[in-house]
């Protein structure tokens, strides 16, 4: 990536919010992973996982992209740091919205 860019990534604002399935999320929010298919490795890993978004971005060609960190990584707190390896990029329709019921179902709070 050169210098050029790095400034069109700069200049994009984080977005406060993306409708997922007719559901606004936003940072914070709780959200199952399903990749789409023919994705690599780590969508194989992750599919199924439940994940909290750390940021919502946009790239220069406007794609909207999910920042995720995993709810049963033991470096969330590194993700929550973005540092590598502990943060994941999804586009909105690679996840599905997690509501309080569907978490009390599956045995989860919030966030820890």
């Amino acid at each position: 990536m050169n210098e050029w860019e790095w400034h069109l990534l700069e200049d994009k604002t984080p977005l406060d919010g993306v409708s997922v399935r007719g559901i606004e999320l936003k940072k914070g929010d709780r959200v199952l992973l399903r990749p789409r298919a023919g994705g690599d490795i780590f969508d194989l890993a992750l599919a199924g996982k439940t994940a909290t978004i750390e940021n919502i971005e946009q790239d220069y060609e406007n794609t909207i992209h999910l920042a995720v960190v995993l709810d049963d990584d033991p470096g969330k707190d590194l993700g929550l740091l973005r540092q590598p390896g502990h943060r994941f990029f999804f586009v909105p329709e690679e996840v599905e919205p997690l509501s309080p019921k569907e978490l009390a179902g599956r045995g989860e709070g919030s966030p820890a």
